[in-house]
Formats: structure tokens, sequence, C-alpha cells
């Protein structure tokens, strides 16, 4: 009995000192979970602490920086005046004092300047979608038809190849022309001269569409073939006085009175025979002829602007 006893006090006795073993080793554990915790708690508030310090900081910085910009935009009321006018609106709104009126004032240059930004940044985006516009058609033309010598003899012997030289040539000059101007500084196009020639250039390529399709057709009538095959070729050799002649025979012939002289005593009859006839210019015959002829002698015009003639002669 006596051994049950002290067995049983010897197995309550382990289990004691399991038990406070036990809770020694969790306070333990406490004490470091509340040392860690309690750490970062300080860290917590110096972090805090630091923001607080910088936010103030900032502020008087910016507090400064006011009173700086305030300062410096320390204009006269007069001049304050005379800019709200400038941009249309009122000197004076009810009850604004003048500081307020400055304020006002350069709040409304602030916005200003920011919509000018806005409006560059556009243009600058527009200005690059042209640039890939002229790149693409500069692919485009690389791709067209290749420009050759013309060759006027051509005219009898293989007369359809002669049409394509012409068509080639013309189309290079339209397509060079329309990058001429496109390259142009912004300040030319803007100018009046600038924006005439802009006009022009736009008509003159609207205007040769009929001869355009004409070439590519090969529905031109012989002796205008001719004249426009010399045309093409002087200018391709930089002899614009020669393309002048070929231009002005073209145009108004060589008939003696060329443009509706027909009562004119013993030639009143012979004058209205040749209206009709080959001597009379094709551009009298009707409007759409006028005006393709007109673009060509512009054609010709920029070609010489770009490619000056080898000779002072040959300027027209």
């Amino acid at each position: 009995m006596d051994f049950l006893k002290s067995a049983i006090q010897e197995e309550i006795s382990k289990k004691r000192k399991v038990l406070e073993s036990i809770e020694k080793k969790g306070e333990g554990e406490n004490k470091k979970q509340k040392y860690k915790k309690a750490r970062l708690e300080a860290e917590e508030a110096k972090r805090k602490d630091l923001e607080r310090q910088q936010a103030k900081a900032n502020e008087k910085e910016n507090q400064e920086k006011s009173e700086e910009e305030t300062e410096t935009f320390n204009i006269p009321m007069e001049e304050c005046i005379r800019r709200l006018r400038a941009m249309g609106q009122p000197i004076r709104l009810f009850a604004e004092t003048d500081k307020q009126c400055k304020l006002r004032l350069r709040a409304l240059e602030l916005m200003d300047e920011q919509q000018s930004e806005e409006a560059h940044m556009r243009l600058d985006d527009l200005k690059q979608k042209r640039g890939v516009t002229i790149e693409d058609k500069k692919k485009t033309k690389k791709q067209g038809p290749a420009v050759v010598p013309i060759q006027i003899e051509l005219i009898s012997s293989d007369i359809d190849r002669l049409y394509s030289q012409i068509y080639a040539y013309f189309a290079y000059t339209l397509e060079e022309w329309e990058e001429y101007m496109a390259a142009r500084p912004e300040e030319e196009k803007r100018s009046v001269p600038g924006k005439r020639a802009a006009v022009l250039q736009k008509q003159a390529a609207e205007y040769i569409k009929p001869l355009m399709r004409q070439l590519k057709k090969g529905t031109l009538e012989p002796d205008v073939l001719a004249r426009v095959a010399e045309i093409a070729q002087r200018m391709q050799k930089r002899l614009y006085r020669d393309a002048q002649d070929s231009y002005l025979q073209l145009s108004i012939g060589n008939a003696p009175w060329p443009i509706g002289v027909t009562m004119v005593g013993i030639h009143e009859r012979s004058a209205r025979e040749k209206i009709s006839s080959s001597q009379v210019a094709h551009v009298l015959n009707d409007e759409t002829s006028r005006k393709w002829i007109q673009s060509v002698k512009r054609l010709m015009t920029f070609a010489q602007t770009k490619y000056p003639p080898y000779t002072l002669s040959q300027i027209s």
C-alpha cells in the first residue's frame, strides 16, 4: 500500500514538474512576443513621426514657393487690368481686392499656358502622322512606274510605250511637287504667298487629271501628243526655253489670228475656216483642255525651280 502511494506521488511530482517547465517556456515565448510587438510599435511610431515631419517640411516649402510667386507676380494694377482686358476677362469681380484680382490673372495665365502646351502636343502628333503619310507616299511612288528618258521617235514605232513614258514622268513630277509643298517651313505655309502656292498646286493636280487619263488610255490626238512629248522631253533635259516654245505651239498654235480676229476685211472667210483646224490652239476648243494645258505650264515652272537649267539661256 505504501509502495502504491509512493508511486502515485512520484508520478504526480513528475507531471507537476512537466507543467511547471511548460509554463516557464510559455512565459518566455510571451516575453519574446511582447518584445517584438513593442519593437514594431516603436518603429511604426517613428515612421509616422518622420512622415509628419516630412509633410510639415513640404507644406512649409510649398507655402514659401507660393509666397515667392506672389511676390514675383506683384505687378502694377494697371498692368493687371491691361492683361485681363487682352484676355477678354472682367477686370474686377464683385468685392474683389487687388491681390485677388492679380491671383485670378495668374491662374488664368497658367491655364492658358497649359492649353497652349496641349495644343502644341496635338500639333506635334499631327506632324508625326503627316510624316508617316509622306513616307507611305514615297514608298508608293517607288513602287509606281519607273521614269525613263522620253523618246519622241517612238510616236511612229511604239506609241504605247511613249504614252507610258510621258505618263510616268508627269506622275512623278506631280508627286515631287506635292512633297516639296509639304516639306516647307510652317511660317512659309501660313504666309499669303505660301497659301496661294498651295492652292495653285492642288488646282494643277486636279486640272491635269483629264490629260493623265488620256495618256493612260492612249487617246490623245497625234498633234497634241507630239507637243506634249516635246514638252516632257525638254523638261527632262532642263531645256525650259525650248519646252516653253512647245507649250506655246500647243496652246496658241501658228495661226495668224489665233484668238477670235475673224472680221478683218479680206481675211474674214479664211480666219473663220481656220477656227476648227489644227493651226488654231487646242486651248480654244474646250475648257478642260485649257485647264490641263495651264497645269502643264505650272509643272514646267516647278521643275525649273527644283531642277534649274544648265545654262541661263534656257530659263523660261
